[in-house]
Parts: structure tokens; C-alpha cells; sequence
């Protein structure tokens, strides 16, 4: 992928990413696919891992697909993310959370030009 193009995905994942609300959770497919690009959420999830450690973006927000926290348990990162995914009222158990609780649906998904205006 030519780095102009990468920098404009990258726009868009940290702008959906910074859409989702608190106590809401969106897969690295379903972000991917909310992009425009439904093939590359396995870029996103590399992209993800690249973000400055003191990023305001909720990273932690990101899980893989059928709910699974692909971040292992017994790593730093991985405790900070379901730290705050519990923090938010979000129920992790077993390394998985119910996507059918939490998921964010947004009624744009399918209006891209909507994010770009609209308020959460």
C-alpha cells in the first residue's frame, strides 16, 4: 500500500475509533469494514499496536472477532485493556466479552461522510 494512502486510512481508523462510544465495543473487522476496506483488519489491529502509548484514542475498545481480546492476559497491555474495558461497565470473562451487549452499532455505518460530521 503506497504511504499516502496508508496515512488516509489512518485518518479514518482514528477517526472511527474515536467514535465509539464508552462502554461499547467494535470488532477489528467490523472497524475495517466501516473504513471501507473489509480486508484489512488485520492492518488495523498492527495499526492499533503502533499507537503511542499515551494515546486519548480508546484502543481498548477493539477486540477480535466473536468477542475474543486478542491481547494476552498475562501482559501488560492486555490487563490494561480489560482494566478499562471493565472500567466502562463492560463484562470480560474468560478472555471474552458478549458482543451482543456491547457492540456498537452506528446507524451511519453506512454513510461514511456522515462520520465526518456527526456528534456523538
Amino acid at each position: 500500500m503506497e504511504a499516502e494512502k496508508k496515512q488516509q486510512l489512518r485518518s479514518i481508523l482514528y477517526l472511527l475509533l474515536s467514535k465509539i462510544p464508552q462502554g461499547h465495543l467494535v470488532t477489528y473487522g467490523q472497524l475495517a469494514k466501516l473504513a471501507g476496506y473489509p480486508s484489512l483488519a488485520r492492518w488495523i489491529g498492527r495499526e492499533l499496536s503502533r499507537l503511542p502509548e499515551d494515546t486519548k484514542l480508546p484502543w481498548h475498545r477493539v477486540v477480535a472477532a466473536g468477542g475474543r481480546i486478542s491481547l494476552p492476559a498475562n501482559t501488560f497491555a492486555g490487563e490494561k485493556q480489560r482494566q478499562r474495558l471493565r472500567t466502562e461497565g463492560i463484562c470480560v470473562e474468560h478472555g471474552r466479552v458478549k458482543l451482543s451487549h456491547y457492540q456498537w452499532q452506528p446507524d451511519y455505518a453506512c454513510d461514511k461522510s456522515a462520520l465526518f460530521t456527526h456528534e456523538n
